[in-house]
Protein backbone atom coordinates (compact mmCIF):
# COMPACT_ATOMS: atom_id res chain seq x y z
CA UNK A 1 0.00 0.00 0.00
CA UNK A 2 1.21 3.50 -0.78
CA UNK A 3 1.85 5.63 2.32
CA UNK A 4 0.94 8.92 0.65
CA UNK A 5 -2.13 11.03 1.34
CA UNK A 6 -4.32 10.51 -1.71
CA UNK A 7 -6.42 13.54 -2.67
CA UNK A 8 -9.04 14.39 -5.26
CA UNK A 9 -6.87 17.27 -6.51
CA UNK A 10 -3.94 14.91 -7.21
CA UNK A 11 -6.28 12.27 -8.64
CA UNK A 12 -7.51 14.78 -11.23
CA UNK A 13 -3.96 14.97 -12.63
CA UNK A 14 -4.59 11.49 -14.09
CA UNK A 15 -6.95 11.42 -17.06
CA UNK A 16 -7.59 7.70 -17.58
CA UNK A 17 -9.43 5.17 -15.45
CA UNK A 18 -6.34 2.93 -15.41
CA UNK A 19 -4.02 5.71 -14.23
CA UNK A 20 -6.47 6.73 -11.50
CA UNK A 21 -6.73 3.08 -10.45
CA UNK A 22 -2.94 2.83 -10.16
CA UNK A 23 -2.90 5.98 -8.00
CA UNK A 24 -5.60 4.57 -5.69
CA UNK A 25 -4.86 0.82 -5.57
CA UNK A 26 -4.45 -0.63 -2.09
CA UNK A 27 -3.37 -4.25 -2.70
CA UNK A 28 -5.40 -5.63 0.20
CA UNK A 29 -5.27 -9.28 1.21
CA UNK A 30 -8.37 -11.49 1.13
CA UNK A 31 -9.45 -12.23 4.68
CA UNK A 32 -7.54 -9.24 6.06
CA UNK A 33 -9.29 -8.00 9.19
CA UNK A 34 -10.32 -4.36 8.89
CA UNK A 35 -12.30 -3.48 12.01
CA UNK A 36 -12.84 -6.83 13.72
CA UNK A 37 -14.87 -6.47 16.92
CA UNK A 38 -15.37 -2.73 16.22
CA UNK A 39 -17.09 -3.21 12.85
CA UNK A 40 -20.28 -1.80 14.37
CA UNK A 41 -18.56 1.61 14.52
CA UNK A 42 -17.79 1.45 10.81
CA UNK A 43 -21.41 0.51 10.04
CA UNK A 44 -22.76 3.25 12.32
CA UNK A 45 -20.67 5.81 10.43
CA UNK A 46 -21.85 4.66 6.99
CA UNK A 47 -25.48 4.93 8.07
CA UNK A 48 -25.14 8.45 9.53
CA UNK A 49 -26.88 11.50 8.07
CA UNK A 50 -23.50 13.25 7.72
CA UNK A 51 -22.14 10.42 5.57
CA UNK A 52 -25.26 10.30 3.37
CA UNK A 53 -25.00 14.07 2.84
CA UNK A 54 -21.31 14.10 1.84
CA UNK A 55 -21.80 10.98 -0.30
CA UNK A 56 -24.51 12.78 -2.28
CA UNK A 57 -22.26 15.84 -2.78
CA UNK A 58 -19.39 13.66 -4.03
CA UNK A 59 -21.62 11.79 -6.50
CA UNK A 60 -22.90 15.12 -7.86
CA UNK A 61 -19.34 16.48 -8.14
CA UNK A 62 -18.20 13.36 -10.02
CA UNK A 63 -21.35 13.43 -12.21
CA UNK A 64 -21.86 9.69 -11.73
CA UNK A 65 -18.60 8.81 -13.51
CA UNK A 66 -16.37 5.97 -12.34
CA UNK A 67 -13.41 7.57 -10.51
CA UNK A 68 -14.70 10.85 -11.93
CA UNK A 69 -13.47 10.00 -15.46
CA UNK A 70 -15.80 11.39 -18.16
CA UNK A 71 -17.16 8.66 -20.40
CA UNK A 72 -17.14 5.99 -17.68
CA UNK A 73 -20.73 6.36 -16.44
CA UNK A 74 -21.54 4.13 -13.46
CA UNK A 75 -24.43 1.78 -14.13
CA UNK A 76 -26.06 0.50 -10.94
CA UNK A 77 -25.12 1.44 -7.40
CA UNK A 78 -22.58 4.23 -6.92
CA UNK A 79 -20.04 3.71 -4.16
CA UNK A 80 -18.10 6.55 -2.56
CA UNK A 81 -14.59 5.39 -1.77
CA UNK A 82 -12.27 6.74 0.93
CA UNK A 83 -9.06 7.25 -1.03
CA UNK A 84 -7.18 6.82 2.26
CA UNK A 85 -8.67 3.92 4.24
CA UNK A 86 -10.32 5.06 7.43
CA UNK A 87 -8.99 3.69 10.70
CA UNK A 88 -10.53 2.63 13.98
CA UNK A 89 -8.84 5.63 15.60
CA UNK A 90 -10.55 7.99 13.14
CA UNK A 91 -13.92 6.42 13.92
CA UNK A 92 -13.38 6.62 17.68
CA UNK A 93 -12.30 10.28 17.45
CA UNK A 94 -14.98 11.23 14.91
CA UNK A 95 -12.23 12.60 12.63
CA UNK A 96 -13.68 15.22 10.22
CA UNK A 97 -11.30 13.95 7.50
CA UNK A 98 -13.68 10.99 7.06
CA UNK A 99 -16.22 13.44 5.60
CA UNK A 100 -13.82 15.55 3.51
CA UNK A 101 -14.84 15.41 -0.19
CA UNK A 102 -11.18 16.04 -1.11
CA UNK A 103 -10.46 12.53 0.21
CA UNK A 104 -13.44 10.79 -1.47
CA UNK A 105 -14.25 9.58 -5.00
CA UNK A 106 -17.26 7.95 -6.71
CA UNK A 107 -16.80 4.47 -8.15
CA UNK A 108 -18.64 1.37 -9.26
CA UNK A 109 -18.69 -1.80 -7.18
CA UNK A 110 -16.17 -3.53 -9.47
CA UNK A 111 -13.81 -0.55 -9.42
CA UNK A 112 -14.06 -0.40 -5.62
CA UNK A 113 -13.15 -4.10 -5.46
CA UNK A 114 -10.28 -3.57 -7.93
CA UNK A 115 -8.85 -0.75 -5.80
CA UNK A 116 -9.25 -2.66 -2.52
CA UNK A 117 -7.65 -5.87 -3.76
CA UNK A 118 -5.27 -4.33 -6.33
CA UNK A 119 -6.81 -6.37 -9.16
CA UNK A 120 -6.84 -4.40 -12.43
CA UNK A 121 -8.82 -7.19 -14.14
CA UNK A 122 -11.92 -6.07 -12.19
CA UNK A 123 -11.96 -2.64 -13.84
CA UNK A 124 -14.70 -1.98 -16.42
CA UNK A 125 -13.70 -2.59 -20.01
CA UNK A 126 -14.28 -0.17 -22.91
CA UNK A 127 -17.16 -0.93 -25.24
CA UNK A 128 -15.94 -2.66 -28.40
CA UNK A 129 -17.41 -1.25 -31.59
CA UNK A 130 -18.57 -4.21 -33.64
CA UNK A 131 -17.90 -4.47 -37.39
CA UNK A 132 -19.44 -6.81 -39.99
CA UNK A 133 -17.62 -10.14 -39.98
CA UNK A 134 -15.54 -9.46 -36.83
CA UNK A 135 -17.09 -12.38 -34.99
CA UNK A 136 -16.21 -14.93 -37.65
CA UNK A 137 -12.45 -15.54 -37.32
CA UNK A 138 -12.25 -18.11 -40.13
CA UNK A 139 -13.66 -15.73 -42.77
CA UNK A 140 -11.38 -12.80 -43.57
CA UNK A 141 -12.93 -9.39 -44.04
CA UNK A 142 -12.48 -8.08 -47.56
CA UNK A 143 -11.95 -4.36 -47.80
CA UNK A 144 -13.86 -2.93 -50.77
CA UNK A 145 -12.91 0.73 -50.47
CA UNK A 146 -14.12 3.92 -48.84
CA UNK A 147 -17.39 5.76 -49.32
CA UNK A 148 -18.47 8.97 -47.60
CA UNK A 149 -15.36 8.81 -45.38
CA UNK A 150 -16.27 5.32 -44.09
CA UNK A 151 -14.50 2.09 -44.87
CA UNK A 152 -16.70 -0.33 -46.78
CA UNK A 153 -16.30 -4.03 -45.99
CA UNK A 154 -17.74 -7.19 -47.42
CA UNK A 155 -17.79 -10.11 -45.00
CA UNK A 156 -18.91 -12.71 -47.55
Amino acid sequence: MNDILRTYTRLCNFSTLEDRFEYLRLDGAVGEELFGYARYLNQEFYHSAEWRDVKQRVVIRDQGYDLGVPGWKIVGNIYVHHMNPITLEQLLNNDPAMLDPELLISCSYNTHQAITWGNKALLPKPIVVRRPGDTCPWEPIRRIGRRNGLEQVDSR
